[in-house]
């Protein structure tokens, strides 16, 4: 393994480590779990992008890592991240967290407050033959969403519910340390304003 590839495992490692340390995030845990991703410089397959084994899940009320960070771990980040490069080189982490009305309300308020942008994959306009077909939609909606944001990969976006596919949350950026820190501001500011179960 090359000192680029330990680094790449060290940082993702730690950023895991530091969701699992957030115990609200838990609510934040979509149906399809959370992975987490980071690559090397320029990806071009799969096994240069480096994610969770089993990606994350909840265990006794807290976020937990189903096994280790790994290249080649997610084929569905890896072909995220490399689309992803392909606008912006720079864009080597993402992750994953539940979409709903009221997640979207706070999101809008966070991402104010942050100075950060947030945009929308509506995939209602998904083209008819992509439908149903993950691996072939992947370069659709990253052209969608470049389109929607002047050619930029957003720091925040989500994806609307498609065919058999739950909406979702995405945070992109360089860095998965910076990511976490994110997701963990995120999930602490939900908790404290959040009564109620999260339906």
């Amino acid at each position: 393994m090359t000192p680029e590839q330990e680094e790449v495992l060290e940082r993702l490692g730690l950023a895991v480590r530091r969701l699992e340390a957030c115990p609200d995030f838990s609510p934040l845990v979509p149906e399809v779990r959370t992975n987490f991703a980071y690559s090397l410089p320029l990806a071009r397959a799969r096994q240069d992008v480096a994610a969770v084994d089993g990606r994350i899940t909840v265990v006794s009320g807290a976020p937990k890592a189903s096994g280790p960070v790994r290249f080649g771990a997610s084929d569905h980040l890896s072909r995220r991240t490399i689309a992803f490069q392909k606008h912006n080189p720079s864009i080597r982490s993402c992750l994953n967290f539940r979409w709903n009305e009221r997640i979207l309300e706070f999101m809008q308020g966070w991402c104010r407050e942050q100075g950060l942008a947030i945009a929308v994959v509506d995939r209602s306009r998904e083209p008819q033959e992509l439908v149903g077909h993950d691996q072939g939609s992947m370069p659709w909606k990253t052209d969608e969403l470049v389109r929607e944001t002047d050619g930029k990969i957003p720091p925040v976006f989500y994806e609307t519910r498609g065919w058999g596919k739950e909406p979702l949350f995405i945070l992109t950026g360089a860095d998965p340390l910076v990511l976490s820190d994110r997701m963990t501001d995120i999930s602490r500011k939900f908790a404290a304003q959040t009564t109620g179960p999260l339906v």
